[in-house]
């Protein structure tokens, strides 16, 4: 009786969250995947008719006469899974250093710096890339400076390129990246490391045998926290990139408001979830073999 009760106190209590999931994200990824195999209606929308060709025009079956093979998509596709990889190397090199530098500090310290980290979230993304843009222009502030040192002779041409591209999801991403790494470093045992040192272990040696396999969950969980989100971003690309920077979001978001053209824009929709999902499924493997490990 009391494993039943339990059992009915956790349905009602995950049920509000189940509809709300269910309702406002499995049903439009149903939709999104029914329009994806729909033939385009000619001013926008869908016409119920099965249409596989969303899926040729990206990966080369194309009938040739309504849809044609263009291979610019898939280079889309792999260069903002190529941003993505960056955005997270980038992110991993600068907060792991920084997060086991923080770790050290006194209680006050560490909070100081957390809310530092965590400070670009009480501003609007939109604005703080618009600042980039003053940053990054021919006239902005990088360009004086580094003219006004002699380092440089006439403007670095930075912006709209996939430079400021992949600098802009960096900005962007770095909270996301520290704070799992963060978590892992501050639950690192010292006695640990203190022992391998002791044992006669050098630096490198003890940071490939034991730092680095007690943080690798932190280093798992903010690469896919910060992979996902960067494979489909469309507003960074959008402000800082201008069509050198164009990635898969930003198809999918003219497929559905400049071109009308839903069906395409839906089987491009599903090709970044198909990659979420793969990262997903990878992380969880290589999460449950360290946990196996462990």
């Amino acid at each position: 009786m009391a494993v039943r009760r339990q059992s009915v106190v956790l349905g009602v209590l995950l049920a509000p969250v189940t509809l709300f999931l269910g309702f406002f994200f499995l049903l439009p990824l149903l939709i999104i995947a029914v329009y994806s195999f729909l033939s385009p209606g000619l001013y926008g929308g869908v016409e119920w008719t099965f249409y596989h060709w969303n899926y040729g025009r990206i990966f080369g079956w194309a009938d040739g006469l309504n849809e044609v093979f263009e291979p610019i998509y898939l280079q889309i596709l792999w260069r903002s899974l190529w941003f993505a990889a960056l955005t997270v190397a980038l992110t991993l090199f600068l907060c792991y250093p920084v997060a086991f530098w923080v770790s050290r500090l006194s209680e006050r310290w560490r909070l100081v710096f957390l809310f530092l980290i965590t400070l670009p979230f009480f501003s609007s993304l939109i604005v703080r890339l618009y600042a980039w843009l003053l940053i990054l222009k021919p006239t902005g502030l990088l360009n004086s400076i580094l003219l006004w040192t002699g380092l440089i002779s006439e403007p670095l041409e930075i912006l709209y390129t996939p430079t400021a591209v992949v600098l802009g999801m960096v900005y962007v991403m770095v909270p996301f990246m520290f704070l799992p790494l963060y978590a892992a470093i501050d639950n690192l045992d010292r006695a640990q490391v203190e022992a391998s040192l002791d044992l006669g272990a050098n630096r490198v040696q003890t940071f490939f045998k034991v730092v680095l396999p007690q943080t690798l969950p932190g280093i798992m969980g903010g690469a896919v926290i910060v992979f996902i989100p960067s494979v489909g971003n469309f507003v960074v690309p959008d402000v800082l990139g201008g069509a050198k920077g164009l990635m898969i979001g930003n198809l999918v978001e003219q497929q559905f408001l400049s071109a009308r053209n839903w069906p395409f824009g839906s089987a491009l929709s599903m090709i970044i979830m198909t990659v979420v999902l793969a990262v997903l499924m990878l992380s969880v493997t290589r999460a449950r073999k360290v946990g196996g490990h462990a």
